[in-house]
């Protein structure tokens, strides 16, 4: 008897041992105002003069980080409108902006890797971002901390 109960022990044993993997690839996620946030889906486009515009989507929110080129570089935030964040809310009260652009906020995107063959993108940002309407539904700074965006598919226009 003990035997059998412990032939049954070890099946069950080895029959409840899976792998639950689940991959988060491509990802795009960060903490905004200190809170976990993550696109539900993101792309990245490369216009025709070298620029690259990666977003990132949810429901009501889209977030677009724009550099210059796909060159592996930090480009730093708040110095022009080439290379600038934006991060956009929608709701039933209407539309909140926030961007940074020549003098508006700062912080900066860093492409750490450009894959042309697989055209991808993957790097990390930072920013706070201005409250360009001063709408009064929402604060006057946007604090996007510890972002990453990690294979991002790449298309050209």
């Amino acid at each position: 008897m003990k035997k059998q109960f412990l032939y049954i022990f070890l099946l069950f044993a080895f029959i409840s041992c899976t792998d639950d993997v689940k991959f988060n690839s491509p990802s795009f996620e960060g903490q905004k105002d200190n809170v976990f946030w993550r696109a539900i889906d993101s792309k990245a486009i490369l216009a025709a003069n070298g620029s690259l515009s990666i977003e990132g989507y949810t429901r009501n929110e889209k977030l677009t980080l724009k550099t210059t080129s796909t060159i592996a570089q930090t480009y730093p935030l708040g110095t022009s409108v080439s290379k600038m964040a934006t991060y956009v809310l929608t709701d039933a009260n209407g539309t909140i902006t926030f961007s940074t652009g020549i003098g508006k906020g700062d912080g900066e995107i860093v492409i750490e890797e450009y894959d042309a063959v697989n055209k991808t993108v993957t790097g990390t940002f930072k920013f706070n971002a201005e409250n360009i309407n001063n709408n009064p539904l929402a604060g006057p700074i946007l604090n996007f901390q510890y972002g990453h965006f990690y294979k991002i598919p790449v298309t050209s226009l």
